[in-house]
């Protein structure tokens, strides 16, 4: 699994005009699921999304994570992220898991993610969603599980 999480001051996911998800300071992450990918991997990546040091302290160092900051956590699905762009000009999908197989593992972050931090919204999964943000800083990294 992939995510390229954003740190932001504010994001949200409309979906047909109507804000499905929304989050105040915290991260944006955009989730996508490759082929293999299993429920040890949403578990490392969970890990990861709560506990990966992207936020100031004091003195303005990376060193605080999304709970300690006490931040929201925008879950948002995009299979793009599992594209092969190394050759051509034209990204092939054949590395991102199937529909079904990637809902459920998506679904299942979500929900691992819900049980343990109270501040978590998503999108809907394989929806044309329209994704709002303020990167904070900006800092964006990509986190692979």
């Amino acid at each position: 699994m992939k995510a390229l999480i954003q740190r932001v001051t504010r994001a949200s996911v409309t979906v047909e005009g109507r804000t499905v998800g929304a989050i105040d300071h915290g991260l944006l992450a955009l989730v996508g699921v490759e082929k293999g990918d299993d429920e040890v991997a949403v578990e490392r990546l969970l890990h990861k999304l709560l506990h990966y040091r992207v936020f100031g302290d004091t003195e303005g160092k990376m060193n605080l994570n999304l709970q300690q900051v006490e931040g929201g956590l925008l879950l948002v699905s995009q299979f793009t992220l599992a594209a092969d762009t190394r050759k051509g000009l034209r990204p092939s999908f054949s590395s991102a898991a199937p529909p079904a197989e990637g809902d459920r593992l998506f679904h299942l972050l979500l929900e691992r993610a819900e049980a343990t931090w109270p501040k978590v919204a998503s999108g809907e999964f394989a929806a044309d969603m329209q994704v709002a943000l303020v990167n904070d800083g900006p800092v964006t990294f990509l986190l692979e599980s």
